[in-house]
């Protein structure tokens, strides 16, 4: 008998990942996301309302307080052409007293500047509500 031993050759076992199949996945949602991020709305652009309801008829005129959107109010009293330029203490200062003489007759417009924040509009009625005005109308455009 030959001295012929055969030895085999053991194999090692690899315990490797294919990666192949998942790089694949990440490349579609790459395309994916591509396409739809340029799709997706960032901002709103919002219109202030309009109205077709017709004023009240009073006896007296109202006052109007208009909202402006670097932060000052306007102040129109009956009788005065143009808006008085006030801030938010001044506004309630100088409505306290005319709501204490009118009472709860008193009536006043809110209207907010077109490019105006809501949030002027807001302050305009926290000082309105520490000048105890509590008949407020938001103005829209007609």
């Amino acid at each position: 008998m030959a001295s012929g031993i055969f030895h085999r050759k053991r194999h090692k076992l690899k315990s490797e990942i294919n990666v192949v199949p998942y790089i694949d996945v990440m490349l579609v949602l790459l395309v994916i996301f591509m396409v739809t991020a340029p799709l997706l709305t960032l901002s709103v652009d919002v219109k202030l309302p309009s109205s077709t309801a017709k004023a009240l008829d009073s006896k007296q005129e109202p006052i109007i307080v208009i909202a402006y959107p670097d932060g000052r109010f306007g102040l129109q009293l009956p009788g005065d052409k143009q808006p008085r330029q006030v801030d938010e203490a001044g506004l309630a200062t100088l409505l306290a007293p005319i709501r204490e003489q009118q009472g709860n007759d008193l009536r006043v417009l809110l209207a907010g500047d077109g490019e105006a924040p809501y949030q002027r509009v807001i302050d305009a009625t926290e000082a309105l509500k520490k000048a105890k005005v509590t008949n407020v109308v938001l103005w829209t455009k007609q």
